[in-house]
């Protein structure tokens, strides 16, 4: 009976516009709570990284460690963003999609939408829920294919030239006028197990903040 129903029955356009609103609306919110939490954690960083700075105990390497989660926290805080902003580019275009189907009778898929899909679903935060949304706007005809199941590559490597000059820059905006200068991190990882108990402290609130992101 379902499958008879089913050869005969054609999805509701504007039920189907709602979902697919209703979903972009979810995944809006989920970055921007990520957002928010990164926002926290990156006021948090900061004032450990003048407080580290203050402690004669504490060394400038245990300091500009520090700067390189800084600079780590604010770089995911740019890739939310930008997928902030790809996600409301999808949510305009599936608009018009609707509107051109009342005047056109059909609905053409759209190869803009399919590469931001593709795009946002790769990002961790909104994996499920994008997912969600590709398959609604699959049955609306909007994209034409699933997409792919891989992440995106690992977090950026936090030791180039490149991120060296943030965390100088990062070391400088925050320590105007302190003389201390802040080497370059070692390639090799740094033991911190012998770290003084209040340096255990500060990553261990660091951990904290991070998983609760």
């Amino acid at each position: 009976m379902e499958t008879i129903k089913a050869m005969f029955w054609k999805p509701d356009p504007a039920a189907q516009l709602r979902k697919c609103n209703q979903l972009i609306r979810k995944n809006t919110r989920e970055l921007d709570r990520h957002m928010s939490q990164l926002k926290n954690l990156e006021i948090s960083t900061r004032n450990m990284i003048i407080a580290s700075s203050k402690n004669k105990a504490h060394t400038p390497a245990q300091t500009r460690m520090l700067a390189v989660e800084l600079v780590r926290i604010r770089r995911q805080a740019t890739r939310l963003a930008t997928s902030r902003a790809q996600l409301q580019s999808v949510g305009m275009q599936v608009n018009e999609a609707f509107s051109m189907r009342k005047i056109e009778g059909s609905i053409k898929a759209s190869t803009g939408v399919m590469k931001d899909v593709n795009t946002l679903v790769r990002i961790p935060e909104l994996t499920g829920t994008m997912r969600e949304l590709s398959m609604e706007l699959m049955k609306a005809g909007i994209i034409e294919e699933m997409v792919g199941d891989a992440l995106p590559d690992g977090e950026d490597v936090l030791l180039d030239d490149e991120v060296e000059s943030e965390v100088d820059k990062v070391l400088g905006d925050l320590l105007k006028g302190k003389e201390e200068k802040f080497p370059t991190l070692p390639e090799a990882p740094v033991d911190m197990e012998e770290d003084d108990a209040e340096v255990d402290l500060m990553k261990e609130k660091l951990a904290r903040l991070k998983e609760a992101n």
